[in-house]
């Protein structure tokens, strides 16, 4: 993959998320660790950036009182407005420190439901930069990032979904995502793999 065309796209890196106190952390938090998700992200943020990657964020944000929502929301996005989590100006929505964005990085706004493409610029922005290659982690495997990467291919972009850079509620529902899922619509790979293929473009 070329640097220069290739995007790593991070979805959801919250501290509702990533860290401790945050409203869903105890309930990812196994699969993070086994994974090293949250780890093996800095050090593909790091290293593709320094290559010439463009890093964008996608977090998830909503008023205080989620008027952005239906009045009655149900399934995943219940949970969410249940648990008060990714509220503007609050710790929880913040993006966790180790990842906090750089100058060059790119934070997409608008982010209101699952797929990152649906309800922001993000498409645009891609296209904008000559981008052609993304590289997908985050949360959930099995929901914002399962939606994210099945828009991004077909809308025609080459996808990898990163294996060890992404974390859910169980180790089952993880597994079945990154196997069964995963291979009909991306290219999956854990991210050594994918930076060994930068690195083979980037020099």
């Amino acid at each position: 993959m070329d640097p220069k065309k290739t995007a790593v796209v991070l979805i959801e890196y919250q501290n509702d998320f990533t860290s401790e106190g945050g409203n869903f952390h105890a309930a990812v938090k196994p699969v993070m660790e086994r994974t090293r998700m949250l780890a093996n992200t800095v050090e593909t943020v790091a290293r593709a950036r320094a290559l010439g990657a463009t890093i964008v964020h996608a977090p998830i944000t909503f008023t205080p009182d989620y008027h952005e929502l239906s009045p009655r929301p149900y399934g995943i996005l219940k949970g969410v407005v249940d648990t008060r989590s990714f509220r503007k100006g609050t710790w929880g929505a913040e993006i966790v420190d180790v990842l906090k964005p750089q100058a060059q990085d790119i934070v997409v706004e608008g982010k209101r439901g699952l797929c990152g493409f649906a309800s922001t610029n993000l498409d645009f922005v891609l296209r904008g930069r000559g981008i052609t290659d993304i590289a997908l982690g985050g949360f959930l495997t099995n929901c914002c990032v399962e939606s994210t990467m099945r828009t991004a291919y077909e809308k025609g972009y080459q996808v990898v979904t990163l294996k060890d850079c992404t974390a859910t509620l169980s180790e089952e529902e993880q597994r079945m995502a990154v196997e069964k899922n995963f291979p009909m619509f991306s290219h999956p790979m854990n991210h050594d793999e994918f930076l060994a293929g930068l690195r083979a473009q980037g020099g």
